[in-house]
Parts: structure tokens; sequence; C-alpha cells
């Protein structure tokens, strides 16, 4: 029916005297609007383009600076000290064209012009300059110097009013490299605990013979591409972790995001999913346009937005050696997934967006569809759950041509990939592993339900939840939380619902169907599918999940206690990881580094020698509260240094992985590198930003709190968490394993965890709260896997 809807739009004759057109009016009236939208946009965007590339000047700037200029030719005072006549002499003097009077105006005007770029890009390196001071963050929380606040209030002084979301990033200084000295001897530092004597002897002998012989040409060329390149790792990082890679992406590098914890708007299915998606095209609008606010830390230090760059309109290319990522411009349309079709929604009519009420309806209109997948097309999506390589290799050869070029050229140009699943998740506290199915589904699905190459899969449920699965290539979890918080805040408290449970508005039902993608799979390439799915389903089925609200106490009572958050629960990680295994291993927490241009992220490593005394301690029945307090004051502040420290560019693992990288590509061999970038990380740990934005008070509406988000294991025989601090009074844990690993189990980890957390806390309270804050703890089923 839309085809043959749109077929009558335009119509035309061929008769003997000629040809007869008929246009249909409609169809001129959404032509007209939708070039005037997009002229309008352009405008928009090189408005804001200037701005953002002038700044922390502005236009308006210019015109000060020409006017004074033109002013000194009337009241006889040189402010060029006689630059503007050196430029009057050499301009073209013509009687019938220019005028000494226009030749002295037109001097005036190009000095001027001189002068107020020369003051741009000086504002520009002065800010540069005071962004490339980092002492602020190694003073104790809630103590700052003298010289902080002067130098926060240059900051604020050259930082402009009014930037938009690009404006810093000529401002941002690069990511310095350290000296191999300084990084080497981090890396011994963080390997002591974790290895004897003998061990720790050999790997000293590896590390000075590196020194010694091959890290100086090794460092020169990474110095020289750090002068070359906007930033010496994140390209390298992207192509080498993730691109290059050849294992499913699938649990393996991508992540998911939850919805609201306990507050489901909407439970209809359609209505919700058009508000999101709604939303989500305002988001991207501002993006495009590059209006929203930059991220700042202290509310003064600009953090990078070149991530957000690549947010919507991007997927993930397989390819035969190594993948791509290709980003587009101006999609203006989506990829819906529902019982194993695949339909395509355009979001513009008339020149503006879809109403979520129109959504709702196109949405619907899918949900009530009763027809039945094409041969192939039930489990198509499993290619981008499976091996990189088969993937690759059938897209070459059965969808490079025909109408299945066409239908994949269409999900890998949407704007983004829609799921709307057809069984209900969410969290439910009258259900016990209500958390654990909910996060399994939006990090793996069936593995033929979600696109997993595009940059996200929106997932939608029959019960109004909804999630949000998403590829790791182009960006971290900070930049997909960011959005995630600006359209739960703008679906509940800006849309809103009918009491009904509707989208708000009229709804439009002359609006064309979604169109079905059409599909010829042949047999063979059936088969290829088959194989992904079946691959992706062994992984699927041996991801081991638990994730659990941690409702006890949370950042407001850490604090009082006068340490770090994120130092608290990784030390409560350790110990818990101690009384799982019995034995320390190497733990990788990530940190950012977007102070820096096209920052990304680098690791901390927890496992230090302070944080091992103090599980040694906690463990001694012999030591003493005062004692292991001590030795956990000891251990926080170590911590919190090593994550300054990668924060400020001074990191040991970016920099042995680019030296690394070097060494490939130079062919020279190092044995330390090759261990080193071959050590397993037991223990993958991140935490996820919250309340990046604060379009919610979550004080005042203590109910609209996300649940955060998680990732697969990174280790066979290890474990992956991730932990979101909620407000004042909650943490939430996500706990992955593999059940083929016989030495883990994410539910009894989960509460090593929260017996951990507990008995630190219990440290600083009076000795006779220990015993009631013991008893909130559930005896662990020990030996015994969770499912």
């Amino acid at each position: 029916m839309a085809e043959a809807h749109q077929a009558v739009g335009f119509q035309f004759t061929v008769r003997p005297d000629g040809v007869d057109f008929k246009l249909s009016q409609e169809v001129i009236k959404n032509i007209y609007l939708s070039g005037v939208t997009a002229w309008k946009k352009k405008a928009i965007q090189f408005k804001n383009g200037v701005l953002a590339g002038v700044y922390p000047a502005s236009p308006s700037s210019w015109l000060i600076v020409v006017i004074a200029m033109m002013s000194s030719l009337y009241i006889h005072i040189d402010l060029s000290m006689g630059m503007m006549d050196t430029i009057k002499e050499n301009l073209p003097y013509r009687r019938d064209c220019m005028s000494v009077q226009t030749r002295a105006v037109l001097s005036a005007i190009l000095f001027a012009t001189g002068l107020w770029l020369f003051l741009i890009y000086l504002l520009r390196y002065t800010l540069k300059a005071l962004l490339s001071y980092h002492g602020w963050i190694f003073e104790s929380h809630g103590k700052m110097s003298t010289s902080t606040k002067v130098w926060l209030c240059l900051v604020k002084m050259f930082s402009g009013r009014r930037p938009l979301l690009y404006s810093f990033q000529a401002s941002l200084p690069r990511l310095p490299v350290p000296s191999v000295d300084d990084t080497i001897h981090r890396y011994l530092e963080s390997v002591r605990p974790l290895l004897d004597n003998e061990q720790y002897n050999k790997m000293e002998l590896l590390a000075s013979d590196f020194k010694e012989n091959k890290a100086a040409q090794l460092q020169r060329c990474l110095i020289l591409k750090s002068w070359w390149a906007t930033n010496y790792v994140s390209d390298w990082w992207e192509e080498y972790i993730y691109l290059r890679g050849r294992s499913p992406i699938m649990v393996n590098s991508n992540f998911y995001i939850m919805d609201l914890l306990y507050v489901t708007p909407t439970h209809r299915q359609a209505a919700r999913a058009g508000n999101v998606v709604h939303a989500m095209l305002q988001y991207r609008r501002k993006l495009e346009r590059g209006e929203l606010a930059p991220l700042r830390a202290l509310g003064t230090v600009p953090m990078c937005s070149t991530q957000m760059e690549r947010m919507f309109n991007t997927t993930r290319i397989p390819g035969i050696e190594t993948d791509f990522v290709q980003h587009l411009t101006d999609r203006k349309h989506l990829v819906v997934f529902h019982k194993g079709r695949f339909f395509q929604v355009w979001l513009y009519t008339g020149g503006r967006h879809l109403l979520p009420s129109e959504l709702e309806t196109q949405f619907q209109r899918i949900l009530n569809d009763t027809s039945e997948p094409q041969p192939g097309e039930l489990k198509l999506a499993a290619l981008t759950a499976g091996y990189r390589v088969p993937w690759a290799q059938a897209r070459i050869k059965y969808f490079s041509q025909g109408i299945n070029k066409v239908s994949l050229d269409a999900i890998e140009s949407a704007a983004f990939f829609l799921t709307l699943d057809d069984e209900p998740q969410g969290y439910d506290p009258a259900k016990t592993n209500s958390l654990d199915s909910y996060a399994k589904s939006l990090l793996h699905g069936k593995c033929y339900d979600r696109w997993f190459d595009k940059s996200f899969t929106l997932i939608s449920y029959p019960n109004g939840k909804m999630g949000v699965n998403v590829e790791h290539s182009w960006a971290d979890a900070p930049i997909v939380g960011h959005m995630w918080e600006y359209i739960l805040a703008t679906d509940c408290f800006h849309l809103g619902y009918t009491e009904e449970g509707h989208c708000k508005g009229d709804v439009n039902k002359n609006l064309p169907h979604p169109t079905r993608l059409q599909w010829q799979i042949p047999n063979e390439c059936q088969n290829v599918i088959e194989t992904s799915y079946l691959s992706a389903k062994q992984i699927a089925d041996d991801v081991d999940f638990h994730g659990y609200l941690f409702a006890e106490f949370g950042k407001g009572l850490i604090k009082k206690c006068r340490t770090s958050p994120d130092a608290f629960i990784q030390l409560a990680l350790q110990l818990a990881q101690f009384r799982d295994q019995h034995v320390f291993c190497l733990t990788y927490e990530s940190s950012m580094t977007r102070m820096f241009r096209d920052g990304r992220t680098e690791t901390v490593r927890s496992c230090t020698s302070e944080a091992v005394a103090f599980v040694r301690a906690m463990e001694d029945a012999g030591a003493t509260n005062a004692q292991r307090l001590a030795l956990f004051r000891k251990a926080a502040e170590k911590h919190q240094n090593m994550y300054r420290l990668a924060m400020t560019g001074s990191g040991i693992d970016r920099h042995l992985f680019c030296l690394y990288i070097v060494s490939k590509y130079l062919g020279v061999d190092s044995p330390f590198l090759t261990k080193v970038l071959s050590e397993p990380w037991k223990l993958s740990t991140s935490q996820t930003p919250q309340q990046q934005l604060n379009l919610v008070d979550i004080n005042k509406f203590p109910k609209y709190v996300c649940g955060g988000g998680g990732f697969g294991p990174v280790a066979d025989d290890g474990y992956g968490v991730s932990y979101i601090i909620v407000g004042e009074n909650l943490i939430t844990f996500h706990i992955s394993s593999k059940f083929s690993s016989p030495d883990t189990d994410s539910y009894r980890f989960g509460q090593h965890i929260q017996k951990a957390m507990l008995d630190i806390q219990a440290l600083f309270k009076p000795e006779n709260d220990k015993t009631a804050q013991n008893a909130k703890y559930v005896h662990l089923e020990n030996g015994k896997k969770h499912i």
C-alpha cells in the first residue's frame, strides 16, 4: 500500500501530441518543505561552525576591532604602528576604481582582520597552556590551593561565554608521551604484588634490556607521531583493539545500557518507542548543529567531544583483515526489526521530524503486521554476531548487488537500528533474576535480533521498557550515557504521555506505511547465517551474569568517611576477588583521557601493593581495625593517585601499547613488550558515570534513576564488573563471567562484593555496630553455580 500511495504522487502519460504530467499538490508541498528544512539546517550548521571556529572570540568582536581601527583614521592616532600605511602603499592604486580614502579604509579593515585572527589564536594558545596544567587534580578533595583558584579564574576568563559543543576542540592540549623510565618504573611497581621474587627478577631484566637497547628508537617514533597527530593513541587503539579483531563483537566488545530502574512511563511498546525515538531525533539535531553544551569538569575544564560526532548514521563494516567505521550525514530513515522482519521507517515528513504520535502509529503498524519472514531473513542479523571473516565474505558474495545490496544499504545507512522485542524485560524486585535476564537480553538477545554493527541498537520491550546495545569501536560508555540521560529526561519530563499511555499529539493516519526490506538469500548464504548464529549462541549461552542493587549505603556515606567512592569500591573488589579466588590478579579499571584532544581511555592497575597489604590485613584475624583502616587509607590514596596519573596522560598501558605497535611497524622484536601485552586481565572493571547533564534532580525524583550498564567477561576465567554510583544511596553492580569456567561464579562474586563493602564500611564505625552490619550479609552458596 505504501508503494501505491507514493506512486500516485507523480504520473505521466505519453500521448501522440506530447507527454502529460500530473503532480500531486501534497508531493510538491513536501518537496518544498524538505528543501527549506535542508537549507535552514545548512545555514544553522554554517553559523554554528563559524561561532565554534572563532571561539573564544565572536564574530561581533571582529566588528569592534574594525571600528577601532577605522576610528584611528579620523583621530590621527596610528594604533597599528605604521602597519596600515604599509598595507595601503602595497594596495593597487587607480583613480577610477580605488581612491586614496578607499585604500585607507581597506587597509584598516585588512589590518583589523589580521589583528583579530592573531588575538583569536593568542587566546586559544593561552587557554591551551592553561588547560595543560593538571595540578588541581592532585589536590585533596574539598581543598583548593590559591594557585588553583587563580588558575580556575583565568580558565573561566579565557573560556568565553556560551560555548558550543565543539568550541573548545582547538584549545585542548595534546596527550603527552610519558618518559620510558617513568612508564617502566610504574609498570614494575604494578606487577610487584602479582609476581614472586624469581618472576619479578626476570621481568626486571626484560625491562632493563628493553630500556637500554630498544626503547629509545621506539620512543622517538612515538614522539614524532605525537607532534604530527592530534592524539598518538586513539587511532591505533580504535584500529588494533577494536577493528582488527576477528572474533565476534557480540559480548566480547559491545556493551549495554539499561532503562530507568523503578519507573516505566508507559506500558505501551509503540508509544514508548515513539517518544524515545523522537527524543533521539531532537538530540541528533542538537548534535549535528553543535548546540549541545560541552561537558566540563568542575564546571570549567572542558572535555573532548570528538567521539560524539559518530553517534548516529554510523555502522561498523566488516572486512577480511580489518573492519572500518562508516559514518554518513543527514540520514532520514530508521530500520526496525520485529519477529524476523526488517522494516524501513522514514523519520521526516513535510521537512520536519515525525511527531511522537506519528512514530507511535508507524511502530504500531509494524507490531500489527502478521507477515512471515522471507527465507533466510529471520536470523540474518546473526551475521553481525558471529566471526567477522565469514560475515565479510558473505557480504561481498551475497550482498554486493541486487535487492540484497539495496536492503543492506538501508540498514547500514540508517540513523540507528530499532528492535521491537517480543519478550518483556526489566527490573522487577519480585523476581529473583529479573536484572540478570534483562542484562543478557540487552547484551546479546537471541543473537539475531540486534544489528550489532550499528553504532547502537535501541531495544523496545512489550512492557514499555527500553535499553541500548552499543558497538564499542566508535566511542566509550560515557558518550552514550550522555545521550541516554538526555533521552530519558526528555521522554519523562518534556514529552510525556496521555492518560491511556499513548504519545501526546494528533494521530496522522495518512503517513505512508513502513516498507518491508526485501531479500533473496540463497541456501548457501543461509548456511553461513546458521553457522554464525550457532557460534554466537554458544558465546551467549556461556555468559554467566548477575546484577544487583547495593542499597545498604552509597556515595553519601562513603564521602562522610573522607574517602573516594571509586577507591572504596575498587578496594572492595580486590577484597572480593581474593576471597573468591584466593589469589590476586591483574586488574583493569578504565579511566578517561578526554581532557586531551581526541582522548579516549587509559588503564588504572587497581591491584597495587598497598591494596594487597590492606586485603591481607582484612583476612588476618590478628589485625586490629585501626591497622586495617590505616592500610585502607594508604591503599585508597595510592589508587586515587594512580587514577589521577592515568587521567593526566601519565598512565602505563596506552604508552606500552603504542610502543608495541611501533615495534611491529619497525620489525623490532621486544620480549618485554610481548610479555606485557599478553598478560590477561582476570578482573576487568569500569564505572559508568551518572548525572552528566543534571537534567533530573534525583533528590526530588529518586525513582527516576537508570540501572546503568555492563559488558561481557574479558578473560575466560575472570570477571567483568561494571558499577554505577547512583545518587547518594545506591550502587548498582553488573557482574559477568563464563559458565564454562569452573573457577568463576557471578552470583558468588556478587555476594563477596556485598560482604566486602559492608566489612570495609564497618571499619569506620564503632565496634558494636559491626555485628549489625554483618547480619545483613546473605550466606554464600559456596561451590554452587547460580543460574
